[in-house]
């Protein structure tokens, strides 16, 4: 019942940007923390940025001063700003939810290159 729907990622070249968008539905998304994580080639599933119920926002040391996450109360929808984006950032990305359940959207491929 519970869905997280991403939008098509794709592919960017170096300081490009993208927009990420997450829409999630079956929850009272309100009172759920939202944020986004990515899995690069060979690696592990890795915390990206964050958000609470309130306007507090988290970012990894990787991505902090280039990315931003906001959330739209009224579309139930949590985004992802990427700026100024690297080969490195190219991953897989997903979206999660965070309250008394916990919920991953489907990912999306985002791929830095020229």
């Amino acid at each position: 019942q519970v869905e997280l729907v991403v939008s098509v990622g794709g592919l960017v070249e170096p300081g490009g940007s993208l927009r990420l968008s997450c829409t999630a539905s079956g929850l009272s998304f309100v009172y759920f923390r939202m944020g986004w994580y990515r899995q690069a080639p060979g690696k592990e599933r890795d915390f990206v940025a964050g958000m609470g119920t309130g306007i507090d926002t988290y970012y990894s040391d990787s991505v902090k001063g280039r990315f931003t996450i906001s959330r739209d109360n009224a579309k139930n929808t949590v985004y992802l700003q990427m700026n100024s984006l690297k080969s490195e950032d190219t991953a897989v990305y997903y979206c999660t939810a965070a309250g008394m359940t916990h919920h991953w959207g489907q990912g999306t491929q985002v791929t830095v290159s020229s």
